[in-house]
């Protein structure tokens, strides 16, 4: 019994450990400075402890047929629920001090990412603790490096270079109209914006790849999305209170495109175009009406 014991602590050491280090290979700073350094970082390896000691616990559990400790995931879950909830609140308060902000579906993205990884690291301590206990310790550590691989595949989605041909148009004023390749804009009123425009401005055609693309460039969290994080990265040429000076991104309703009219600061077309290709799709912007039967080809 004593080695059996010894053998669950061994497995149970190891599954936290490789938890935790699932988590720090998921949490990266990057330029949206979310989460935070180093209080944000603090919070969200707090809780992959947490969360790394119950996918551990819950092995030993499972083995001795202690069937009722399954009942502390379902109490993990409602807390990482709990989480989700602090991340959109949080984010919903600031992105209200942003001159271009991140918008509903780009917060609630970023608050189920931050939910969901702590499910994946749920998952690296289970397989860890499992296969250390039932073969042996380096068996388990292996595994524990395979999830954690896994964890990092999954851990994005798609970005926009996967959905999109993204080429660099000309931006022009007729009078007070704007356009971006073909696609009109909006109206500036004023003589001095319509200069800083021509100055600052560079201007994108998004062309989707599919139906599946066209509809999910078209839903308007996804759009904001764009904007924010673009303007994020090169920064943007407008204070408070000009929204002449806002980005903007219209549809070509013939074709689908999404016309992008930006002000960056860094003026750079080349960087630009490498921004926006890497930007990411928003997994509640993504549709597939191909997959309706209505659309699908009648096999003969």
């Amino acid at each position: 019994m004593d080695w059996l014991t010894h053998r669950y602590t061994l497995g149970i050491i190891v599954g936290v450990v490789f938890g935790i280090l699932s988590r720090l290979n998921m949490l990266r700073t990057d330029y949206r400075q979310y989460p935070t350094y180093p209080h944000g970082k603090i919070v969200h390896l707090s809780l992959s402890v947490i969360a790394a000691g119950l996918g551990a616990v819950v092995v030993p559990a499972l083995l001795d047929k202690d069937y009722t400790a399954i009942t502390f995931l379902a109490l993990a879950a409602q807390q990482f629920r709990e989480v989700r909830n602090m991340e959109r609140q949080s984010l919903t308060q600031i992105d209200n001090l942003e001159l271009v902000p991140r918008g509903a579906a780009y917060i609630e993205g970023i608050a189920m990412v931050f939910e969901g990884r702590n499910y994946l690291v749920i998952f690296s301590s289970f397989v860890a603790t499992l296969f250390s206990i039932v073969f042996a310790w380096y068996w388990g550590i292996a595994a524990g490096l395979l999830s954690i691989l896994l964890a990092n595949y999954y851990k994005t989605g798609k970005n926009i270079k996967k959905i999109a041909d993204i080429v660099p148009v000309e931006v022009r004023i007729e009078g007070p109209d704007l356009y971006v390749g073909e696609v009109y804009i909006m109206n500036v009123g004023l003589e001095q914006n319509r200069q800083l425009i021509r100055e600052h401005s560079l201007g994108f055609l998004v062309t989707p790849k599919n139906m599946n693309s066209r509809v999910t460039l078209s839903n308007l969290g996804q759009r904001q999305a764009i904007l924010h994080d673009i303007s994020t990265i090169l920064g943007v040429y407008r204070d408070e209170g000009e929204p002449a000076l806002m980005p903007m991104a219209k549809l070509n309703l013939k074709t689908g495109a999404l016309a992008l009219f930006i002000l960056p600061q860094d003026r750079d077309a080349h960087k630009a175009k490498v921004a926006l290709e890497r930007i990411p799709v928003l997994e509640s912007a993504v549709r597939m009406p191909s997959e309706a039967k209505v659309n699908q080809k009648r096999k003969a």
